[in-house]
């Protein structure tokens, strides 16, 4: 299963619904978190699912209501892709490959030799770079990419009691981060592929993120895993 998690997307979601490829994603779920727009109904027409949400509980909420969906209707394995055209559909393909070679977490990353950012502004190649040099040295592992969304996983880790993602501080940005450390903590196979990232045109949204209270939001994870401070 494919979730994409979309919030006020209306003029981007067809377009990357679209662009999934078929064989290796046999369901493509947007969950929609609030959307004030046409994003529903338009990824509908696209060919979707949509797990249409009552109200915006930030992008941890809807990727943990996707979740409930793919355990509840027993699927092995969860991809997951930005809702914004960011992510190219159709490099899934790597992802899945490695989950097929025994992995259990693969976590897709510019940095590596055949990926790439397009476009991207000077200030967010910074954090991109800091956040992953923070993620390596406190989990022990070597990550070039931690921010990057576009990742899949086996919903085994779901299951995992150690992995509470349930926790309401987990609602925005911090779940995903939270996810991929807990995986690498825990021992969890993880493993990164390249992959390529596209940013619109100056001027033009890329992210609804806000500069300083979003960051934290990605941060926090890694700073409380690390210091033992949450679970």
């Amino acid at each position: 299963m494919l979730i994409l998690p979309v919030l006020d997307e209306e003029d981007r979601i067809v377009g990357v619904v679209r662009r999934v490829p078929g064989p290796p994603i046999d369901e493509i779920l947007v969950v929609d978190d609030g959307s004030a727009d046409a994003s529903v109904e338009r990824a509908r027409a696209a060919g979707a699912r949509v797990l249409a949400l009552p109200r915006t509980g930030g992008v941890g909420a809807a990727l943990r209501a996707g979740f409930d969906v793919a355990l509840r209707e027993g699927f092995d394995a969860v991809c997951v892709a930005a809702g914004n055209g960011k992510d190219a559909p159709e490099e899934l393909s790597r992802l899945v490959g490695r989950l097929e070679e025994g992995f259990d977490f693969v976590q897709g990353s510019r940095y590596l030799p055949g990926g790439g950012s397009a476009g991207m502004p000077l200030y967010r190649r910074f954090a991109t770079r800091l956040h992953p040099w923070l993620f390596s040295r406190i989990s022990g592992t070597v990550s070039t990419d931690s921010t990057n969304g576009f990742r899949a996983f086996r919903t085994a880790l779901l299951k995992d009691p150690r992995i509470r993602l349930a926790q309401p501080w987990l609602d925005r940005y911090e779940l995903e981060p939270y996810l991929y450390f807990k995986a690498v903590r825990l021992g969890y196979r993880t493993c990164e592929v390249p992959v390529t990232k596209t940013y619109p045109s100056p001027g033009l949204p890329y992210t609804k993120m806000r500069p300083v209270t979003g960051w934290w939001s990605i941060l926090r994870p890694i700073v409380y895993l690390g210091l033992g401070l949450r679970s």
